[in-house]
């Protein structure tokens, strides 16, 4: 069976940040999964902060830099994406919104993706169904059942968590996990269906049959 490649994208600010932090905690819970199922699978985390300038310079010029460019094709040749962002103005932030406006609109159609937002208090949790689901309803992606939310309340002493946060992360990445192991890998030509033109006009004249 071939590998899963499946991509993280973090759009933390800090280092350390909980965005990050949450980001792993989905990507861990997602490879145990996928090894529970014999799903062989490679992980890759990208940062949005280390790519802020080229993502404005795409957004100004309409085209992306090279660094970019290799992450954008990279993000949409996956067979899954972990998406998480903090929230600010009760919305995905800036960065997380710029870097998939420079996405090709049709890209991600498909592809299975685990949403994610931390916040410093639970009052934003709204935040994934009121704008990161819809965002990626539009891309036409697949959007598990389960998003997860983390507060700072959500983030204990040592890392550990007190809330019941690793219950939602394990299902939502359980979830994932099965839609990632079952994409087709074969991605195929969309052309190949496709009746050329001059038999199209054979066929509407009456001298090819259907």
């Amino acid at each position: 069976m071939a590998s899963k490649h499946v991509v993280v994208v973090s759009a933390g600010l800090g280092q350390p940040s909980s965005t990050r932090l949450l980001a792993d905690r989905l990507a861990e819970a997602t490879a145990r999964s996928m090894l529970a199922a014999g799903v062989p699978a490679e992980f890759e985390v990208v940062e949005l902060r280390d790519l802020a300038h080229e993502i404005t310079d795409a957004m100004l010029t309409g085209f992306a830099p090279e660094a970019l460019a290799g992450v954008i094709d990279r993000v949409t040749r996956a067979d899954g994406l972990i998406a998480v962002t903090p929230v600010f103005t009760a919305s995905y932030s800036g960065l997380f919104k710029s870097f998939f406006d420079v996405i090709d609109k049709d890209a991600l159609a498909g592809t299975p993706v685990l949403v994610g937002a931390t916040a410093g208090t639970a009052r934003h949790s709204l935040v994934l169904d009121h704008a990161l689901r819809p965002l990626f309803s539009y891309l036409r992606s697949v959007v598990v059942p389960t998003s997860v939310f983390a507060a700072s309340e959500d983030w204990g002493a040592g890392d550990e968590t007190i809330t019941g946060l690793p219950e939602r992360v394990s299902r939502a990445a359980g979830e994932f996990a099965d839609l990632v192991a079952t994409r087709s890998t074969e991605r195929g030509d969309p052309f190949a269906d496709v009746v050329p033109f001059a038999e199209q006009l054979r066929r509407l004249a009456g001298d090819d049959p259907l």
